[in-house]
């Protein structure tokens, strides 16, 4: 029979996309109220590989990444994508989103997002929330899934995603000790 075990704290991780770049500084600054200090920024990322959002937040698309300082618990992913999901109905226009966020959470063996839509590979958390098992770490390298979503195969979301993790396991490890 197996033991429970408490879950090891997790590395907040932020995706935020839009087409207008002077409200990426007004929602992380929203961010980091709500979750505390940034770790880690990525530089924009191009996000083009799919115009379902571009019917709702028009085209050009760019994405940045952020990684928090404080460590979460990986039971509160659902009250944060409920949080962010405030946040973009803030800067929203005429119905239509200006901003989408995207929360995640990254441990050492992969990295998770939450999304508010249902599909065969995620796992419901609560409150109208699932967990979408985005990339797994094994052999030294993140591996995507066959649902993966092409921004987080490419290079520089991956290159982000290992400064996360190395910065995460460094973490980790002090707090064990």
């Amino acid at each position: 029979m197996s033991q429970p075990v408490a879950p090891i704290a997790a590395k907040l991780v932020i995706g935020i996309f839009t087409n207008d770049r002077q409200l990426f500084c007004p929602v992380l600054d929203g961010l980091t109220k709500l979750f505390g200090d940034i770790d880690l920024i990525s530089p924009w990322i191009p996000f083009d590989y799919t115009n379902y959002y571009e019917r709702e937040m028009g085209p050009g698309l760019m994405r940045r990444m952020a990684a928090f300082k404080p460590l979460i618990e990986q039971n509160t992913l659902s009250a944060i994508k409920l949080k962010t999901n405030a946040i973009e109905r803030e800067f929203s226009k005429d119905k239509n989103r200006s901003v989408n966020i995207d929360p995640g959470y990254m441990l050492r063996e992969r990295f998770v997002l939450a999304t508010g839509k249902n599909f065969a590979h995620r796992i419901y958390i609560g409150d109208h929330i699932y967990a979408d098992l985005t990339l797994i770490f094994q052999k030294g390298s993140f591996q995507p899934l066959p649902w993966t979503y092409p921004d987080y195969k490419a290079q520089d979301m991956q290159s982000f995603l290992y400064q996360v993790r190395n910065k995460y396991t460094k973490d980790i490890t002090e707090t064990e000790f």
